[in-house]
């Protein structure tokens, strides 16, 4: 297994990820043929989820949005491995946040904060981009890898223009441990292990179980609770806005938080469905009696 992990990286992804931009997706659109056309990956999962969602729309509509889907799906899979080479000039050229007056407020203030998004457009990138033009350290809250191989690299990858990354397994110690104002990324919208300890709600007409923690610590913490907006401008150029959720998440009430960024994330997805991960199976879990 270790060693077709390093055949892969050495022989496979890093030589992709040295291709420029048009030939990736050149091969992106070859991707498409085979994953959608040809395979039809999850292609049942992702109409599922797509019908379940939008209740009211045909299928012709619903047939439109995911094969915009899988188009975006595969210029996110050559994005993603572009990343393990890209150059931080070419990063901050692609992720561009437009108001990072907004977060440096409360740096200027002496507060750390949580920056909570979901799983909309090039997250990835968005991972890789975002320490450089707020003044807060950066911090991703992630799931490691099975492979311990891809879990460096992957840490390596999205932390190599300054980003932290802590294991879930850490988050409770790195918050009592905090000794620089941070922004401690939170992605909402995964499907949470445990659908007993998750907050149910209904989320894109769905009973939805939503994970807790971005609410947990930063009404444990006090910590101002801004959303990023990822909108796509063309073929791998994204901007990113911040909006504030609340400054004062220790005096809101239990649940307030989580189901306020769920629906900020629902806002985008409506606009532009084809950008979300609907292959994802993100309803999976039951709401427990």
């Amino acid at each position: 297994m270790v060693i077709f992990s390093y055949i892969l990286y050495y022989l496979v992804i890093l030589p992709v990820s040295l291709l420029p931009f048009g030939v990736l997706y050149f091969i992106s659109d070859g991707l498409y043929f085979i994953i959608f056309k040809l395979l039809g990956y999850r292609k049942k999962v992702v109409i599922s989820n797509l019908k379940k969602s939008f209740p009211s729309k045909t299928e012709a509509e619903i047939k439109t949005i995911a094969s915009k889907f899988y188009s975006h799906l595969c210029d996110l899979i050559v994005e993603s491995i572009k990343i393990f080479t890209i150059s931080e000039e070419e990063v901050r050229k692609r992720m561009v946040v437009i108001n990072p007056e907004l977060s440096d407020k409360y740096f200027d203030e002496g507060k750390s904060i949580i920056m909570a998004g979901g799983h909309y457009n090039n997250w990835e990138l968005f991972a890789v981009a975002i320490d450089a033009p707020i003044k807060h350290k950066s911090v991703a809250i992630y799931k490691p890898l099975s492979s311990k191989f891809f879990d460096k690299a992957m840490r390596e990858t999205r932390g190599k223009y300054g980003l932290q990354m802590i294991s879930t397994k850490k988050v409770k110690d790195f918050f009592e441990e905090m000794h620089e104002l941070s922004a401690t990324i939170f992605a909402v919208d995964q499907s949470p292990s445990n659908p007993n300890s998750a907050h149910w709600m209904t989320f894109l007409n769905q009973s939805t179980g939503v994970l807790f923690g971005a609410e947990r610590y930063a009404k444990k913490y006090n910590q101002p609770v801004l959303f990023g907006h990822i909108n796509k401008l063309k073929r791998g150029y994204y901007v990113v806005e911040f909006s504030l959720l609340t400054d004062e998440p220790a005096t809101t009430e239990h649940g307030y938080i989580t189901e306020k960024l769920m629906r900020l994330i629902e806002e985008d997805i409506l606009k532009q469905p084809e950008y979300w991960l609907w292959s994802h199976r993100r309803w999976k879990h039951k709401q427990p009696e």
